[in-house]
């Protein structure tokens, strides 16, 4: 429902706007006006929901793991899937039909991962540790470990710089060189983190906010309000992608160089929330973890649109997909394993 609206003569406004300005001057501070209600606190940051058992056989086939994996990437160039596990805290670096080659323990847990480039290297936050790990493709060596803020979440890289989603720290973190050059204030509670057109975008996940500010000069374009419960966030063109997993929706943000505006939704029923982009298919691949489920999303036109519906594994808390080949990838986080889902059942 909508509240019924009056609408007012030019007279009329002006003698309400006057009489307004009257009684605030009137009742300041301390003189009769009510003193502005405090701001209620914020709901609790959104999680992933938690799956039900299987009901159908997940597509593709599964491969053991680790214990709870999570974020996943794929490097086509050197044939090499990368996936955070836990206990022991790592990533297992396997061949693209899923045989391992190695692992790689941390010193903290990773959540989600990021491939910086064709032939790597990946960006591995470990959330346990408050470090920001680079693995060197394909073998699996750890090439630099970057003290950063506290429980960094996500990362991304655009050019030659690296950025952490500070969970804990309420910041982003810059990182130049193996090293940390500057700190972005970011929205309460940073999830999810990408790039787009040149501009790095934050989700404050408990603020449902996403902020967004160039690679370059870290000077901030928006900040807009995004959904009922944001998590993650992809981007394609000049386009971001956002997890709206409270909200069961996708929302489309275009990005220009001096604004961010939503100008689409996608209801998704099912608590989307890990995301990948396959740009040569134009496809954005989301999972549905409340239903066990990973759909792909045409996003050639201004407004997404579902084309496939696949079975996942239990618990798909990460997808990844190879730009090649177009195999893709998810973690079933609750029974430790890797789906591969062929190219020919992604239809």
């Amino acid at each position: 429902m909508h509240p019924q609206t009056t609408s007012l003569s030019p007279v009329r406004r002006t003698v309400v706007a006057v009489a307004l300005a009257a009684t605030v001057v009137a009742c300041g501070p301390g003189e009769g006006a009510p003193e502005p209600a405090a701001p209620g606190p914020l709901p609790a940051a959104p999680e992933p929901a938690e799956a039900p058992d299987l009901g159908a056989e997940p597509a593709g086939l599964l491969v053991p793991v680790g214990t709870a994996p999570e974020g996943v990437v794929v490097d086509s160039t050197t044939g090499r899937v990368v996936v955070g596990v836990r206990d022991p805290d790592g990533v297992a670096v396997l061949d693209l039909d899923g045989n391992l080659v190695r692992r790689v323990e941390l010193d903290g847990s990773p959540r989600h991962l990021f491939l910086s480039g064709a032939g790597g290297p990946v960006l591995v936050p470990a959330e346990g540790s408050d470090q920001l790990v680079q693995v060197d493709l394909p073998d699996g060596e750890v090439a630099s470990v970057t003290p950063v803020g506290r429980n960094p979440h996500d990362a991304v890289a655009v050019g030659s710089r690296s950025f952490t989603a500070d969970e804990f720290a309420e910041q982003v973190s810059v990182i130049e060189g193996g090293e940390v050059v500057e700190v972005v204030p970011a929205p309460l509670q940073p999830g999810g983190i990408n790039a787009a057109a040149g501009k790095v975008a934050v989700v404050g996940v408990r603020a449902r906010q996403t902020k967004v500010f160039d690679a370059e000069t870290l000077e901030e374009v928006a900040t807009v309000p995004t959904g009922e419960g944001p998590t993650h966030i992809e981007g394609a063109g000049d386009r971001l992608y956002v997890a709206d997993t409270n909200g069961d929706a996708v929302l489309v943000l275009s990005v220009s160089a001096d604004s961010v505006e939503e100008v689409a939704r996608l209801d998704l029923p099912g608590a989307p929330y890990s995301m990948a982009v396959d740009a040569q298919r134009q496809r954005l691949w989301v999972t549905l973890t409340e239903r066990n489920e990973v759909v792909a999303l045409d996003i050639s036109g201004p407004e997404p649109e579902v084309v496939t519906t696949l079975p996942a594994a239990r618990q798909p808390n990460g997808v990844a997909v190879d730009g090649a080949s177009g195999t893709v990838y998810v973690t079933g986080t609750a029974d430790g394993v890797l789906q591969i889902i062929p190219a020919d059942l992604t239809g």
